[in-house]
């Protein structure tokens, strides 16, 4: 199945499955295929998402839905996602001659989870739910030539239904949402856990452009005084935001920084030129709004203070709000108890990623999260998840479903 899905989705040096593009309409006709090997029966939703059950199962409780995300990053890994949805078929299709020995069940492969395409995340599942909110459609595709809603009217979604935030589940719809995922950072690695249970997602705080407008003027005629240079105002400013970071770090806080492009204005590029103009991306993730918060105002107090002393503007564009999410403290036990009864190690972690996972548990229904180690960290073409690792992931998320 990974294979497969790789080889459709090939970009070397890794893969690339963009939100509501061809990309990713080919893995998911992939999976509903994978599906009817496995004698279970697939169908789309109105807004393109897939969902698999296990056919003559018409129990009425609300199911257990186990899923992820098919986009990619572009050039990408395979696993960021995909690892969901596969484990979700195999899983079932371990009840599918006995659907009774597990509560109802569906597979949910969801589209436009992944930021990189239009800058905001959960775009599936937030529309999924009616939350995704009429702004969303107008942002722009990394391309700056198309919006998300006519690449999602290209995708056959109904944009209307969307725009009026019309939902297609609601929270007591589904028993439960679970998530199998590779862990996207070292610790798994480093500690030698192969499965383990997920506490919280961080939420995160996000601008996609800020732009530092200075001065531009010649590099050897201008001294240091009478200089309004944008580079030198935006290292400073993440400077004094490093060490605000530092020091909430020794108070315990939980939080992370990331200032991912940083630019000059290509136009004038030249290295005989002082900059005029700097652009950069900023965000913050914690598993704490209000700490989310207070990082953000020290942001823009430190702003004003760099406008003063370097005679520059800082202008940000549309702030990006994510919060953060507790997974079920009910189904991290059912996890943790499945693992001891199959002799398998687990541990718990908090994820520093966000996860679709944290949409369904923010909309009031009980979610959780497996991670299975992988090397190399995640949004690169060298996602290294072991086999044996994922198939330990399976069965324990069979294991807690079938208890």
């Amino acid at each position: 199945m990974f294979a497969e899905i790789a080889a459709l989705s090939a970009d070397p040096p890794g893969v690339t499955r963009e939100a509501y593009a061809p990309g990713e309409d080919a893995a998911l006709a992939k999976i509903a295929a994978f599906a009817a090997d496995l004698g279970l029966a697939a169908e789309e939703d109105a807004y393109r998402n897939l969902w698999v059950r296990i056919p003559g199962d018409d129990r009425a409780e609300p199911p257990v839905a186990i899923g992820s995300h098919l986009d990619s990053v572009p050039h990408g890994g395979n696993y960021d996602g995909l690892a969901g949805v596969v484990a979700g078929l195999l899983a079932m299709a371990r009840f599918r001659d006995r659907p009774s020995a597990a509560p109802p069940l569906r597979v949910l492969a969801m589209r436009g989870e992944e930021s990189a395409w239009f800058g905001k995340a959960y775009l599936g599942s937030l529309a999924l739910l009616g939350k995704l909110g009429p702004g969303a459609l107008d942002l722009r595709h990394r391309d700056g030539r198309t919006t998300l809603a006519e690449a999602m009217a290209r995708t056959g979604l109904p944009v209307d239904d969307v725009r009026a935030g019309k939902p297609l589940i609601r929270p007591s719809d589904l028993a439960a949402y679970l998530e199998l995922h590779i862990e996207q950072g070292p610790v798994m690695t480093a500690r030698g856990w192969p499965v383990s249970a997920v506490t919280g997602i961080r939420g995160n705080l996000r601008h996609n452009l800020v732009r530092c407008v200075g001065e531009a003027g010649h590099s050897g005629a201008v001294p240091r005084w009478l200089r309004k240079d944008a580079v030198l105002a935006v290292a400073e400013l993440l400077s004094r935001m490093d060490e605000h970071w530092r020091v909430l770090l020794q108070m315990g806080m939980d939080l992370v920084m990331t200032a991912g492009i940083l630019t000059t204005a290509p136009e004038s590029h030249a290295v005989s030129v002082i900059p005029g103009e700097a652009r950069f991306s900023f965000e913050i993730r914690s598993q704490d709004a209000a700490t989310m918060e207070r990082f953000y105002d020290l942001t823009r107090e430190e702003c004003r203070a760099v406008e003063r002393a370097r005679g520059v503007r800082f202008v940000f564009d549309d702030r990006i709000d994510t919060a953060p999410a507790a997974m079920d403290a009910a189904w991290i036990a059912r996890f943790s108890d499945a693992a001891t009864r199959l002799g398998r190690p687990f541990e718990n972690i908090p994820s520093g990623a966000g996860h679709d996972a944290a949409v369904f548990a923010n909309a009031g229904i009980p979610s959780a999260m497996l991670f299975v180690r992988n090397a190399n960290g995640s949004h690169n073409p060298d996602e290294a998840m072991d086999l044996g690792d994922f198939l330990q992931g399976v069965e324990v998320l069979a294991e807690a479903l079938r208890a």
